[in-house]
């Protein structure tokens, strides 16, 4: 299965990650209904089209009074402009992970406010375990293959970002529902060495016996199926909203040179079918974990 080709590059979408990206959307939807093009409204704006970009794809804060220009030039009904002049206002906001900007892989803060905003995440791991279910010393092994160079000021505070986002499997405000599908040869890698391999499997065997989570292997020996395709990624549904329009899932997709974030229905369709497929082949993780912990 050929899976999308495009999608948003970028970075920084609660805090104001949510706001930022419901903000956009909506001056996006304003922006084609006016049947404008970015180059139109960037010439009457009197700006890049990078910043229409950044702006309709959640990447940066805004001024009310640059809203309301946009609507102007947009000619948006008068009553949404307040309402759109105060989430503006909320853009602004900073979430808890601002303070670790040092450290965080350039783009990646928009993952780290998608994922603190989802009610539900979906993910397809191939090679290492999922961040949200790593043990500590499996994330500093990690770490430290990945950049060797790393103080050890920096490292801790990376360990600390990752504890962070762990939070929300178990906080007690509405615990993000976790559905992960790994594959059975990442059991087997020896991560940091066959002690830390062990508790990280010891880790991820608790992890299981969680109400919100669920994990589930595909066997080496499975057949062909989307995740072949797919490769590795991860899905955020967020919660309802009563009375607005529903907060529209994201797939985000890590590559070796930077991150992807799909938000267009058929691409969230692609993908949603390609995680049912790879669900449908794999079983539940308890057994593969006490083999491959077993044998180590």
């Amino acid at each position: 299965m050929a899976l999308p080709p495009h999608g948003i590059t970028g970075s920084t979408i609660t805090g104001s990650t949510m706001p930022r990206r419901q903000l956009g959307r909506q001056l996006r939807d304003l922006r084609n209904r006016a049947r404008m093009t970015t180059r139109v409204a960037a010439q009457r704006l009197e700006w890049s089209e990078a910043k229409i970009w950044r702006i309709e794809t959640g990447q940066t804060s805004l001024r009310s009074l640059d809203v309301e220009a946009m609507c102007k030039v947009y000619g948006a009904p008068a009553e949404l402009v307040e309402p759109l002049a105060a989430l503006a206002r909320e853009t602004k906001a900073r979430g808890w992970w601002t303070e670790f900007s040092d450290v965080i892989a350039e783009g990646f803060e928009v993952y780290i406010g998608l994922e603190e905003a989802a009610a539900r995440l979906f993910t397809y791991e191939t090679d290492l375990v999922p961040g949200l279910l790593q043990s500590e010393e499996y994330t500093r092994a990690v770490l430290v293959g990945s950049r060797p160079d790393m103080s050890a000021a920096d490292l801790e505070r990376r360990i600390a970002v990752r504890a962070a986002r762990q939070a929300a499997i178990t906080r007690d405000h509405s615990p993000i529902r976790l559905e992960a599908v790994i594959t059975e040869t990442l059991l087997w890698h020896r991560v940091g060495g066959p002690e830390v391999a062990v508790a990280q499997l010891e880790h991820l065997r608790r992890m299981c016996d969680l109400p919100n989570v669920e994990v589930r292997v595909v066997p080496t020996d499975t057949g062909y199926h989307d995740g072949m395709d797919s490769g590795r990624f991860v899905l955020l549904e967020f919660p309802d909203s009563a009375g607005d329009v529903p907060e529209p899932p994201v797939v985000y997709v890590e590559t070796f040179t930077g991150s992807v974030y799909y938000d267009k229905e058929p691409e969230i369709d692609r993908y949603r079918s390609a995680f049912t497929d790879i669900k449908a082949v794999a079983m539940d993780a308890r057994t593969a974990i006490d083999e491959a912990r077993a044998a180590l």
